[in-house]
């Protein structure tokens, strides 16, 4: 099985490397670019777990415990493929 897990800053928290995206957006010709926030994809891939249900608790688990920082990041499981 595979899960796809994002890993975002927080709405409060600031970010310089997406503010540095978007001012290098306008720099390029992207003034319409208002406002990036940069952050993190892992593709998890399981074996042994064949129950879809059981498979999106470990990955949350391991998300909550080794892939975001939960101060400062959220982390959201986006797909769990057989």
């Amino acid at each position: 099985m595979k899960a796809l897990v994002f890993v975002t800053l927080k709405p409060d928290v600031l970010d310089p490397q997406g503010k540095a995206i978007q001012r290098a957006c306008g720099s390029l010709g992207y003034g319409q670019v208002a406002g990036v926030r940069q952050g993190k994809l892992f593709e998890v891939e399981l074996t042994g777990v064949s129950d879809a249900a059981h498979a999106e608790r470990l990955v949350k688990e391991l998300a909550e415990k080794l892939l975001s920082n939960p101060v400062i990041e959220d982390f959201r499981v986006e797909r769990i493929v057989p």
